[in-house]
């Protein structure tokens, strides 16, 4: 257990995390614990791509009223990667497996950020296409910055062929240079610049400094070549007509990657969701630059789904 200053550039308060390891179907996967452990709601949190625990931590340090778990992906921070290929089904299954192997009691909320919401969407899509008796099913959904839409198709698009183009280099690339050019600094404070919103100069500073310890966590080429493709691939709009399960979607107005309006579309695609928006010119940054509205957001969203 340690306890660290709380993670946003504004707060001096202290955040307790309690990390554990639990072997997930062959898979050492690393975890942490925040907030009340004996709180009667869990809740798991799945970040996105090229993250690891502590891009969420400021979202889990503003929740200790529950009990509050954050995982690292298979491959990246401190798990092991999967045995196979690190594409939707194998996240899919590993995802399925740490839920049981966690057996959350009392009311258990499942959360999504960015790629972790594709990851999320597709295991609730599995689960009601392939159910298993006595398996955790979440009471509610969160999905933050969701991916909505096809990446190829957002306001974004040549910047994700830039993306296709980069990691394909890495790809055709000799095993050392391509491992060094996913891990290159110049290259990930131009992503991290790229996806800052906030004119807050010392939150930029904290940001970039944040992708710079950790946004090259992964255990191999092939491991961030695999959730590249996988990310991609895929967006939440394949698997959101399967979700019975009430959802909440937190977008942000200027999040390019996804817009407003393919959030609204996507929010219609749910049997039941609600969606609201963090404002202020936030993007896909929303666990950075806007922590304590989105946490806020997802306490009113429990609070009125009480029952």
């Amino acid at each position: 257990m340690s306890a660290r200053p709380a993670p946003s550039a504004h707060s001096g308060a202290r955040v307790t995390a309690r990390r554990r390891t639990i072997d997930v179907d062959g898979v050492r996967t690393s975890f942490w614990e925040y907030g009340d452990a004996d709180a009667m709601t869990t809740i798991v949190l799945v970040h996105g791509f090229r993250g690891e625990h502590h891009g969420l931590e400021p979202i889990a340090a503003r929740l200790t009223e529950y009990r509050v778990v954050v995982p690292d992906l298979p491959g990246f921070g401190e798990s092991e990667p999967l045995r196979h290929v690190h594409d939707i089904d194998g996240y899919v299954h590993w995802l399925r497996a740490l839920l049981t192997a966690l057996r959350p009691s009392g009311r258990f909320v499942l959360l999504g950020h960015s790629f972790g919401s594709i990851v999320v969407s597709a295991t609730l899509a599995d689960q009601a296409g392939h159910p298993v008796d006595g398996e955790p099913r979440p009471d509610l959904v969160v999905l933050i910055n969701p991916i909505g839409a096809p990446a190829l198709k957002g306001p974004r698009a040549i910047f994700t062929r830039l993306a296709i183009f980069y990691y394909w280099l890495a790809a055709a690339l000799p095993e050392r240079l391509g491992f060094a050019l996913l891990r290159n600094a110049v290259i990930v404070r131009v992503m991290s610049e790229a996806m800052a919103r906030t004119k807050d100069r010392r939150l930029r500073r904290w940001i970039h400094g944040q992708h710079a310890e950790y946004f090259s966590a992964f255990t191999s080429r092939a491991v961030v070549l695999d959730a590249f493709r996988a990310s991609v691939s895929h967006d939440v709009s394949e698997y959101a007509e399967r979700i019975a399960t009430p959802v909440l979607l937190i977008a942000a107005d200027k999040d390019d990657i996804t817009p407003l309006t393919a959030q609204r579309r996507l929010q219609t695609q749910f049997p039941d969701a609600t969606l609201r928006v963090v404002d202020g010119g936030v993007g896909h940054l929303v666990h950075y630059e806007a922590p304590d509205r989105a946490a806020a957001m997802v306490v009113a969203f429990l609070d009125g789904n009480a029952a």
